[in-house]
């Protein structure tokens, strides 16, 4: 991909990593903070391979992890605790996903973080044959095989959703 008003840290990862990806942009209207059901309506998307990338905070370490799940479901923060090896999960404060990703809420990527989380995928996208996720800011999304989602994330994959 070129380099254009559309590069950021995200696209940057994919471009070094030489992965096949599509970018969809969006106009997005501030006044919505549900991006990923927004993203998913405006681009016309199953919410199903639509994904939410969300910061959490594992207890008692403190240490912060990426989830990813489908925009259709929610996390299970017990089963997300479980995979990472914690004990417990809470979601992470905004303005620490935030500085931890280098990304704004509702535009935070998996792809090309400030520095990279330990992220675990919802194993349910594995069987689609395209997801997307944010392309790193508010109204851009980038789709690309699952596979290669985890690949480029160093991702684990367990039942993280429900």
């Amino acid at each position: 991909m070129p380099a254009s008003d559309s590069a950021s840290p995200a696209t940057k990862a994919l471009a070094k990593a030489h992965v096949a990806h599509v970018l969809h942009s969006y106009d997005h209207d501030p006044a919505n903070h549900h991006f990923g059901d927004e993203g998913a309506a405006k681009l016309g998307f199953d919410p199903h391979i639509m994904l939410k990338t969300l910061v959490v905070e594992l207890i008692p370490s403190g240490k912060l992890a990426v989830a990813v799940v489908p925009v259709s479901g929610q996390l299970n923060l017990k089963a997300f605790a479980s995979a990472m090896g914690a004990k417990k999960a809470a979601l992470a404060a905004p303005a620490a996903a935030e500085r931890a990703t280098g990304y704004i809420v509702g535009g935070i990527s998996p792809l090309g973080q400030k520095k990279r989380l330990p992220t675990c995928i919802d194993e349910s996208v594995l069987g689609q044959p395209r997801v997307l996720v944010s392309g790193g800011r508010r109204g851009l999304s980038v789709e690309l095989s699952p596979s290669d989602l985890v690949a480029v994330t160093g991702a684990s994959t367990a039942k993280i959703a429900c």
